[in-house]
């Protein structure tokens, strides 16, 4: 009796191939389509004052100073962190240069240059890039813009988060 129980329920269960598949998609898979990202435009900002710099510790390694203007600092809706950069050399060349840090996918991109009169130019390569690591926008992306990979909330966070020597939840 007990064994033509066994044998009865076995005919019920599904088999293991069938069991793999809801509908028709395989166990595992999204049911939603994967949304395409999509840029926002970026202006180009109100070229800073070299005062309104603000000096952060990228390595020991690198005897250059570099800063980032926190007026500049923008968190838009398509999730890319904006910010004016500034590198000195210490032979005194300052590179000034306008960036995008995309944090769900650990990213840069060059927006534009900035010259001594205080004008942009347009950079002509317009592709997003992988952070490179040791560069400064590493350091940014860690410590500053992204902690644990999170995008910053506000524009205050980042500005915050440079006057303090990082963010909190990095430290």
């Amino acid at each position: 009796m007990i064994m033509l129980c066994i044998v009865a329920a076995g005919g019920l269960l599904p088999d293991a191939e069938g069991a793999e598949y809801f509908g028709d998609k395989k166990y595992g898979e999204n049911y939603e389509e994967e949304k395409v990202w999509i840029e926002s435009a970026a202006t180009l900002p109100k070229f800073p004052s070299t005062e309104s710099f603000v000096d952060y510790f990228v390595s020991a390694a690198s005897p250059n100073k570099y800063s980032i203007a926190p007026q500049t600092i923008s968190v838009a809706v398509d999730g890319v962190v904006r910010y004016v950069a500034a590198v000195k050399t210490p032979g005194g060349v300052l590179n000034v240069s306008f960036e995008g840090l995309r944090c769900t996918t650990k990213e840069v991109k060059l927006y534009a240059f900035g010259h001594a009169d205080g004008t942009w130019s347009k950079s002509r390569n317009d592709r997003w890039s992988a952070v490179r690591p040791g560069s400064y926008q590493a350091t940014l992306f860690k410590e500053y813009f992204c902690p644990r990979g999170v995008m910053i909330f506000t524009a205050g966070e980042g500005a915050d988060a440079l006057r303090q020597g990082g963010h909190p939840l990095v430290k």
